[in-house]
């Protein structure tokens, strides 16, 4: 990677207008020309590495920008590179917030705002600039500083919260919540992806961790913390301005076509009502309006044009710079980029196009997130004994394109095998998170609860006990004969909702009795004896002679290199079990399991394709008729480059049909 972007940073010309960036008191107005896939990224990388300002790119829509942002995330590693989105959950549509927007939006403006940082990037798109922002001064003045050994004054710091627009919870899952139990405070800031967890000795601050509220485990410790409320609601129109009077002086503006840019403003503006009604609606479904936008709260396109002749200004896909300033640019650089050629998963058309490249003096570089695909592709050059070198680059980028000035041909695996590529944005809170605190908020008085120590009792809500002098948060059970447990909230992963046979009434246990021991026991006993008995079966089956299949053939490595999606860890591993179980002599016996979509069906295609290309038949059985026919499509659909046979045979299926296959089966047996 520091070989192909040394290419990049040695360029003159853009060596030159970093220089013309850098000069003090002079605006830059530059047309990059002819600029094709992730090109852009490598050139925009070069310069914002040459120069010491601050960059901001402006893509047409949401995706693009975050498309953007993950390859200057990939080709820098750097920190500092900001993904700036509009707040709410579609874009243009001003009624309901997103709280993982609105988190990175605070994120990137706290960063914007401390000066004594270094240049900073921040990329975004049209929807994200019509809305204002908070000016410094209000930001600055509602961040709350908390640092280990500082003595707070808690009852104060509650109530500012709340002036601040937080709301108190049992416990904290999303931005804008905060939590007070005995000694403990946790607070969701919305300038941070996890909550804070700040333990207090008395009204000292001992602590500060980050945690994770799906888990409530601490992820790692700080000496200080920012907390930030919601940008987008706590403040009025009166606090807030553009985007553009938000950034430093020394800001660099990117567009793809600035004439978009400006005219989706416009369009916005256009199409806005004269009040929005921001809401977003609680857990438990009695929250309503948060706060009401009037058409001051954004940025119009003749104002936003006039700001942005203020500054830096370079554009790379539309040339309507002298559109909007009125005047010629000061360079255009003409560039030689095209996109990355299509394959169709074809090896033989990637093999050729590699040695044609290679012959005329380019360095073929192949992209790849996952390195287990580039030990595939080299294998598969190997296999087909096709004399191909190319650098492989571990990391990511959106889209191939090959430079005919740098000599470089810069491929994606993704592209090469129409695989889909998916962008990253950081998430603030999904529902998926802090399943325990969700069902812990379901769970009514009455309810049968399992304390993993003590057996069986009745949820009997939350109380607050007094625990060495601190009022501490704890979950009531009650037991047999009205005994009563008492639960820290730290010890929550030891209960769980009672689960048993419908319509069944469970035993409650007794405080203190040796019987919920005894079950636990002889239930261990059972399972011992379970596995005995299955370890029995299995030296059997061990003892069994099976078919042990040969190991990967090339033609199996390309079916894996080219399915449509990046395998997930597990499924990498369950694919190598299985086909390491394949290769044994032993007959194989093995479970996969998963939820919906998550690919369990491409681990058979797979394990079946490897008995077929061993000369073997494979035969797949599904419960239901229609699966039937939906695994037949499947199956056809993914192995249809590959020389085998795929049938069904399903009630649907006539008598002669069925017939016809059997004979098909019997003769290539």
């Amino acid at each position: 990677m520091p070989v192909l972007l040394g290419l990049y940073q040695n360029d003159i010309r853009l060596k030159q207008l970093a220089a013309g960036i850098s000069l003090p008191g002079n605006k830059i107005r530059a047309y990059l020309d002819n600029l094709r896939g992730s090109s852009i990224d490598f050139i925009a990388t070069a310069i914002w590495q040459a120069t010491d300002v601050n960059h901001v790119f402006i893509l047409t829509d949401k995706e693009e920008a975050a498309y953007f942002h993950n390859d200057l995330e990939h080709l820098t590693n750097a920190l500092d590179i900001c993904f700036f989105p509009d707040s709410f959950k579609r874009s243009g549509n001003f009624t309901d917030l997103n709280s993982s927007h609105v988190m990175l939006r605070t994120e990137a403006l706290t960063k914007f705002s401390n000066v004594t940082t270094h240049k900073k990037v921040l990329v975004t798109y049209p929807e994200a600039l019509f809305e204002k922002v908070v000016n410094p001064t209000s930001l600055a003045g509602n961040m709350i500083s908390i640092k280990v050994g500082e003595t707070l004054k808690v009852d104060s710091l509650l109530d500012l919260f709340v002036t601040l627009g937080f709301r108190r919870e049992d416990f904290v899952y999303e931005p804008g919540q905060f939590a007070m139990r005995g000694g403990i405070l946790d607070i969701y800031s919305f300038g941070n992806e996890h909550p804070y967890r700040i333990e207090l000795f008395g009204n000292e601050v001992d602590s500060i961790r980050i945690f994770n509220p799906e888990t409530q485990l601490s992820e790692r410790k700080l000496l200080s913390v920012s907390i930030l409320p919601n940008i987008e609601t706590n403040f009025d129109s009166k606090e807030k301005i553009s985007l553009l009077d938000f950034l430093p002086e020394n800001t660099v503006i990117w567009a793809k076509d600035f004439d978009f840019t400006i005219g989706r403003i416009g369009k916005l503006e256009h199409d806005l009502p004269e009040t929005i009604n921001v809401g977003t609606v609680a857990i438990d479904q009695d929250e309503q309006l948060l706060k009401e936008l009037n058409r001051s709260d954004f940025e119009y396109a003749d104002a936003w044009k006039e700001k942005l002749l203020q500054r830096h200004l370079i554009e790379w896909y539309n040339h309507s710079l002298e559109k909007i300033t009125g005047s010629p640019v000061d360079a255009t650089l003409q560039f030689a980029t095209e996109e990355q050629p299509v394959f169709n998963r074809q090896f033989n058309m990637l093999i050729k196009d590699l040695q044609v490249r290679s012959t005329a003096g380019y360095t073929p570089y192949i992209f790849a997130d996952n390195p287990k695909q580039l030990e595939r592709l080299r294998s598969i050059f190997e296999d087909l004994d096709a004399k191909i070198n190319f650098v492989p680059v571990p990391t990511s980028i959106s889209k191939g394109f090959i430079d005919h000035e740098k000599k470089v041909a810069c491929y994606t695996d993704h592209q090469i095998f129409q695989r889909y590529h998916k962008y990253n944005v950081k998430q603030a809170y999904t529902k998926g998170k802090a399943l325990t605190l969700r069902a812990l908020r379901e769970l009514q008085p009455g309810d049968y609860v399992t304390h993993i120590d003590h057996g069986v009792g009745l949820y009997s809500g939350l109380q607050k006990i007094e625990v060495n002098g601190n009022m501490q948060e704890a979950i009531r059970i009650i037991y047999r004969d009205n005994d009563v447990l008492y639960v820290n909230i730290n010890s929550l992963h030891k209960i769980s909702k009672y689960t048993g046979k419908e319509g069944s009434v469970p035993k409650v246990n007794k405080l203190g009795s040796d019987a919920w021991e005894k079950l636990k026991n002889k239930t261990k006993k059972q399972v011992k004896d379970i596995a005995a008995d299955l370890i029995k079966l299995y030296a059997r089956r061990k003892a069994s002679q099976g078919f042990a299949h040969s190991p990967d053939s090339y033609m199996q490595t390309e079916l894996e290199a080219s399915f449509f999606y990046e395998d997930t860890p597990d499924q990498s591993k369950a694919t190598v079990d299985v086909k390491r179980d394949m290769e044994s002599p032993s007959p194989m016996d093995r479970l996969v399991c998963g939820d919906v979509g998550f690919g369990k069906t491409e681990i058979a295609i797979r394990a079946a394709f490897k008995s077929v290309a061993d000369s073997k038949q494979a035969a797949v059985l599904v419960p239901t008729t229609i699966l039937a026919f939906q695994h037949y499509q499947t199956f056809k659909e993914r192995l249809k480059d590959f020389p085998c046979t795929v049938d069904y045979i399903n009630r649907f299926k006539s008598a002669k049909e069925k017939k016809e296959t059997f004979k098909k089966l019997e003769a290539e047996g």
